[in-house]
């Protein structure tokens, strides 16, 4: 007999508690709407069943949905514990080890052939291997958050000191990845037999002039970071591996030079061969982690910025 009144009580009490939650979550939807996209996205809210309209992963997503998923993503990676970036950012380092592996590998098979043409091929082909696997584990890869990164700093989320502190932790942790992966390599040389290609390899990253090989990372860059911009607006599996095929191919195809598979390019030439210095390491290095960071912060970030969320904006 006593409970009719109190759960009619506590289902009023639920329902006013359900309607001042809602006025919240509907103030701060609207001050978020800045863009028509953002309008489009409220009558959506008002209109239709969220999970049924806008959960929909099967199709291209629309540029300021992508942009705003690469924002919360990037603020995610920005807020990420310190201990857990390091770990993912070797990991990383590491596995990009077999990009350099299936490279030297071709370069040794089809050097002897005096075929350019094949040769540039076949080396391009096996190149986004490691950078499929990396990427698709979720490994923290310096090329892919020199853009990602950026976006909740344009958006005003985040400030200078997240980002340089994340850029810096993860290119650290690539590089002692690299290192790492470099070293396992050349002892595993005997079996692996790809010296002549490591070699081969070596040369083609430090016989550039600086100009040169710093617009060569600035493109690599570019394509990488454009690789992550493609993952955000497409729907999950094949369609971004092909994505990320597509990009790594270019990249070696035209022989661009990227921070992280040079990296462990460069060391393993340094550990097997007397041709290369350290000086001619610290330089490539050097170069093609700035020429990278130009490429995907400059290019994609700050163009993508600009022309979706700057040009919609009401």
């Amino acid at each position: 007999m006593n409970m009719a009144p109190s759960k009619k009580k506590d289902s009023h009490a639920d329902k006013s508690a359900h309607q001042h939650l809602s006025g919240k979550e509907d103030k701060r939807f609207k001050e978020k709407a800045k863009t028509e996209r953002g309008v489009e996205r409220q009558n959506e809210d008002d209109d239709y069943v969220p999970v049924i309209i806008k959960r929909t992963d099967e199709s291209i997503r629309h540029p300021d949905d992508a942009l705003e998923g690469a924002t919360d993503e990037g603020l995610e990676q920005l807020q990420r514990p310190f201990l857990s970036l390091v770990l993912s950012s070797v990991g990383a380092g590491l596995i990009l080890g077999f990009t350099a592996m299936a490279v030297a590998v071709m370069a040794t098979l089809t050097s002897s052939l005096e075929q350019p043409l094949l040769n540039r091929l076949s080396m391009a082909i096996v190149y986004p291997l490691g950078f499929i696997i990396c990427i698709m584990s979720g490994t923290q890869l310096f090329t892919e958050h020199t853009a990602t990164a950026v976006y909740p700093l344009l958006a005003g989320k985040a400030g200078v000191k997240k980002l340089l502190r994340l850029w810096l932790v993860v290119i650290v942790g690539n590089e002692i990845g690299a290192f790492f992966s470099a070293t396992l390599l050349v002892l595993a040389d005997d079996v692996i037999m790809a010296r002549d290609g490591y070699i081969l390899i070596g040369h083609h990253l430090v016989d550039h002039s600086t100009v040169s090989l710093l617009i060569s990372s600035l493109l690599a860059g570019w394509l990488m970071a454009l690789g992550g911009w493609l993952i955000m607006v497409t729907s999950p599996a094949l369609s971004q591996m092909a994505c990320i095929f597509i990009v790594t191919f270019l990249i070696g195809l035209g022989g661009l030079h990227h921070s992280i598979a040079g990296s462990v390019e460069m060391f393993i030439a340094l550990f097997i061969s007397d041709e290369f210095t350290l000086q001619q390491g610290l330089r490539f290095i050097s170069l093609a982690i700035f020429g990278n960071l130009l490429g995907g912060s400059i290019f994609v970030a700050g163009f993508n910025y600009s022309h979706i969320r700057k040009t919609q904006q009401i």
